[in-house]
């Protein structure tokens, strides 16, 4: 298998982990065929889009290879159709949106760097690939995004697109050391998610009387 065949396979793979995640979610705000497909569809090709986008990869894969729409496609409504059956798979999805978010995190470093944006450029498109569908995803259900919150998911992004770019310094860029960068970043998730780790938040004591007027 040559690394283009993988890449691809392991872009759509994210597509439709991704989209079953977005679907899901979409599916618990109650929303119709076409909101729960929308939904999953931008979960699962917002942070590819964002990453051709950056790179001035135009248009986008998502648009110009059909494969990766119609996997997002095909998966959202498989998830809006068995979705009775797959609400009590909550910690199947955390795991799936892990796996999603490990390889999305490769596959968008390594095209940044085959597009010649500098290491740390290629770092953050990593991390905007791996995060971006979900960003999509919690803001059009209206949800806080994850990425944003205490959970350790952003950074664990980060930590893979770094490791992916070192490999690359060092000439490592066979499918071994990138399947290590994947699990990297997978298994700093799920241990996150575990062990309930978090980035640090503002501690601070709200004013008197904040909460309403002084009482007369």
């Amino acid at each position: 298998m040559t690394t283009s065949t993988a890449l691809l396979l392991a872009d759509l793979v994210g597509v439709a982990v991704f989209a079953a995640s977005g679907a899901s979610a979409a599916v618990v705000k109650r929303l119709d065929l076409f909101g729960v497909v929308f939904v999953g569809f931008v979960a699962a090709l917002g942070g590819g889009i964002l990453r051709d986008l950056v790179v001035d990869e135009v248009p986008p894969l998502a648009f110009a290879d059909w494969r990766y729409a119609a996997t997002a496609v095909l998966t959202s409504a498989i998830v809006f159709r068995w979705h009775p059956h797959l609400a009590r798979l909550r910690t199947t999805v955390l795991v799936l949106d892990a796996a999603g978010l490990a390889l999305f995190t490769v596959t968008g470093t390594l095209r940044a760097l085959d597009a010649q944006v500098p290491p740390v450029g290629a770092c953050l498109v990593g991390m905007l690939t791996g995060i971006g569908g979900g960003l999509g995803r919690d803001l059009l259900t209206g949800e806080i995004p994850v990425v944003l919150r205490r959970e350790i998911y952003a950074v664990a992004a980060l930590v893979g697109a770094t490791a992916v770019v070192a490999l690359d310094g060092l000439g490592r860029t066979g499918p071994a050391p990138l399947t290590a960068a994947a699990v990297l970043v997978f298994g700093l998730r799920l241990v996150a998610l575990r062990r309930r780790w978090s980035a640090p938040v503002p501690t601070f004591r709200l004013p008197p009387h904040a909460d309403g007027p002084p009482a007369s």
